[in-house]
C-alpha cells in the first residue's frame, strides 16, 4: 500500500517495492501531518531518530540562530567552531571519564566504518568480531560486519577477517583471541528484534576482550540518546566499551554520527598515517547546533515516567492471545506475531487507521514500537488501542 505521487516514483531513487508513501506538510509532537489532512500518530520516531518526537522548539531556534552565525567553514578538526566543541563536550559529560574525546562524522553507518578502522589501527590486527542478528549499517564496512545474508550477496566479496558469534553464548567467547581487533555489538540488538544480553554475558565479554587486548565497541546508534530509559543503553550493565558510537537521534532530526573513545585512541588518527581518518561534512554546525539542543532536552526527560510507558505498552500487548512475546527496554519494543503476513496486515490496519508501526529487516515475523520518549499518556493510550485493534483482526 502507498500513497505515493508519481512523482515520488519517477525521481526518488527507491529502496523498496513498498514504499509507506505518506505525503508530509508537517509533523510536531508525536505526530505527522500528511497533505490529505490525515493525521498519524508516530510509533517508531522515524526509526529512532526524533527520540524527543517532532518540531522541537528549543532545536529549531538553535538551528535558526547557527544559520546566522555560519554553515560549513572547513573540513573536519581545522577550525574550532564554538558549536562543535560544545556539543563534544556536553556529549562526554554524559559519559564514563574515559569516553572523553568525539569524533564526528554524517551518520551511524559512518561512525561504525571509522570504529572498524580504529580498531585496526589500536591493535594492528585484522580479525573482528560481530553478532549474529547485527545490524550496523549499509556502507561496505558496516554491511561486513552485519550478519542478515539475503541483504549482503548481492554486494559481495566485502570485507575479509569478519566472524560472527551468538549472543549470550558463552562458548562463542573462545573465538576473542590476540589475533582479534575488536568486537562489536549493538548494546541492544535492534534489527534481530530488540535482543537483549545477559548482565553476567556482557561482562564476560568484557573482561574476553581486556583479556586478548581487542577493543570492545558499542553500537548506540539505535538504542542510545534515550531510548532504553537511561541516556546510553550500556549503563543498565555498568560495563563501559572502549568505542561508542552514536547516531539517528543523536542530531535531534539533522544527520550526525559520533565515533566516541578516549583521547589517546582518537589520537591514533592524526599520526602514522597523518589524517588517517578524514570528513568533509563530519561535525557540521547545524547538526551540531541541533544535538546540543537536543541533548539539553533529553536531561529534562524523566526515565521513570520513559520506563512506566514502556511497561504500560508491553502489558497491553502481552496480555492479547494473538501476541507471541513482547521483548522492551525502556521504549524500545519488539512485538512477535506468528508470521511475516501477520505483521503487514497489522501495519496496514495501523496505517488505515492513522498509526505508524514498522518491521524488521530481519525479524520479518515481528513489528517494532518506538514512540517518542516524551510522548504523551493520551497518545500513547490512543495508538495502543488501535495496533491491539489491528492485532485482534489477525
Amino acid at each position: 500500500m502507498s500513497l505515493a505521487s508519481n512523482d515520488f516514483y519517477s525521481h526518488i531513487a527507491q529502496t523498496s517495492p513498498f514504499p509507506i508513501g505518506i505525503q508530509v506538510e508537517k509533523a510536531n509532537g508525536s505526530t505527522i501531518y500528511a497533505t490529505t489532512g490525515k493525521q498519524y500518530l508516530d510509533f517508531i520516531s522515524g526509526i529512532g531518530v526524533a527520540n524527543l518526537g517532532h518540531g522541537l522548539e528549543a532545536v529549531n531556534k538553535a538551528i535558526k540562530e547557527q544559520v546566522d552565525k555560519h554553515l560549513h567553514v572547513m573540513v573536519y578538526g581545522e577550525f574550532e567552531q564554538e558549536i562543535q566543541t560544545t556539543f563534544a563536550k556536553n556529549l562526554c559529560a554524559t559519559l564514563p571519564k574515559d569516553l572523553n574525546a568525539v569524533y564526528f562524522v554524517n551518520s551511524g553507518t559512518e561512525a561504525n566504518e571509522a570504529a572498524m578502522k580504529l580498531m585496526k589501527r589500536a591493535t594492528s590486527r585484522s580479525k573482528i568480531i560481530a553478532f549474529k542478528g547485527a545490524y550496523h549499517g549499509n556502507t561496505q564496512g558496516s554491511l561486513s560486519i552485519s550478519y542478515n545474508p539475503v541483504k549482503k550477496n548481492a554486494f559481495r566479496p566485502l570485507l575479509p577477517d569478519i566472524h560472527f558469534i551468538e549472543l549470550n553464548n558463552f562458548d562463542n567467547l573462545k573465538h576473542i583471541d590476540k589475533n582479534t581487533a575488536g568486537v562489536i555489538l549493538e548494546t541492544i540488538q535492534g534489527d534481530a528484534g530488540v535482543r537483549i544480553p545477559s548482565q553476567k554475558f556482557l561482562e564476560a565479554l568484557r573482561a574476553k576482550c581486556t583479556e586478548a587486548g581487542a577493543l570492545l565497541a558499542f553500537d548506540e546508534i539505535q538504542c542510545g540518546f534515550g531510548r532504553t530509559g537511561k541516556n546510553w543503553a550500556f549503563e543498565h550493565f555498568n560495563v563501559v566499551p572502549d568505542i561508542l558510537t552514536a547516531g539517528k537521534a543523536l542530531g535531534g532530526g539533522l544527520p550526525i554520527g559520533a565515533l566516541i573513545a578516549s583521547k589517546d585512541l582518537l589520537k591514533l588518527f592524526t599520526l602514522n598515517p597523518m589524517l588517517g581518518h578524514i570528513t568533509t561534512f563530519g561535525g557540521h554546525p547545524l547538526p551540531c547546533a541541533a544535538g546540543n539542543a537536543a541533548l539539553n532536552l533529553l536531561k529534562e526527560i524523566d526515565y521513570r515516567e520513559v520506563d512506566k510507558k514502556g511497561a504500560y505498552l508491553r502489558k497491553q500487548l502481552s496480555e492479547n492471545p494473538n501476541v507471541k512475546a513482547v521483548r522492551q527496554i525502556g521504549l524500545m519494543l519488539a512485538v512477535d506475531l506468528n508470521t511475516p503476513e501477520d505483521v503487514q496486515q497489522v501495519f496496514n490496519y495501523c496505517l488505515e487507521n492513522g498509526v505508524i508501526i514498522f518491521w524488521f529487516l530481519s525479524c520479518p515475523s515481528s513489528f517494532r514500537l518506538a514512540p517518542p520518549l516524551n510522548i504523551s499518556w493520551e497518545d500513547l493510550e490512543k495508538g495502543i488501542a488501535i495496533i491491539l485493534q489491528g492485532v485482534n483482526k489477525i
